[in-house]
């Protein structure tokens, strides 16, 4: 069996992150979304342990000490975390787990677990961006010049990444990706004791 790893998507708001992992995951029936720890309250629908592990304050915090999370971030006064023990146990168990993560939160991933894959998803064009922020009718003029700012400046951390992805189109993103899948499992790294048996 080869060995798991975990695979972390990111990029500038409105790149498409979240539609590219979705389309991953549901081809994919192997992989793994990794599930967040969050202070905020359940949305309606959303299922304890599957969208996101629904914590209070004090145990986000007494985490935080423990040295529990991969990375955690403040996010309109709500704590968001990735537990750590989720992540290393699928690992372990030769799962793939799948990251859809700002590029704040893909940085603090890299210094705590350096051995995970990182993908820099793009647009294929700031003006695209644009267009897909407005698209979303969700942001104001302000917001979304703000966003566009923040993207400029997470481009130049695009080096702390193993592998960029441009998503022009969101089937050609996704096989790109999956293609990345593909020849990360076959690395010697995660084969070693497929080799043993040979040898044996």
């Amino acid at each position: 069996m080869s060995k798991g790893f975990l695979l972390v998507i990111s990029g500038p708001s409105g790149c498409g992150k979240g539609t590219i992992c979705k389309k991953i995951l549901e081809r994919n029936e192997k992989l793994v979304f990794s599930v967040s720890a969050t202070t905020r309250m359940p949305r309606k629908g959303e299922v304890e342990g599957v969208n996101y592990f629904f914590i209070n304050e004090e145990k986000f915090g007494k985490m935080v000490e423990n040295n529990e999370f991969l990375e955690y971030a403040n996010v309109h006064g709500n704590l968001y975390g990735t537990p750590r023990k989720f992540v290393l146990e699928q690992v372990e168990n030769g799962e793939i787990v799948i990251l859809e993560i700002d590029v704040q939160g893909a940085l603090q991933v890299k210094k705590s677990y350096p051995e995970a894959v990182f993908i820099f998803l793009l647009p294929p064009s700031m003006s695209e961006l644009k267009n897909r922020i407005k698209k979303r009718g969700t942001e104001t003029e302000e917001d979304i010049d703000i966003r566009l700012k923040n993207a400029f400046k997470e481009l130049e951390f695009v080096d702390e990444y193993d592998y960029i992805v441009i998503n022009d189109e969101v089937m050609n993103a996704v096989a790109k990706t999956e293609t990345i899948i593909g020849a990360e499992k076959l690395k010697v790294k995660r084969l070693k004791n497929i080799i043993e048996k040979i040898i044996d």
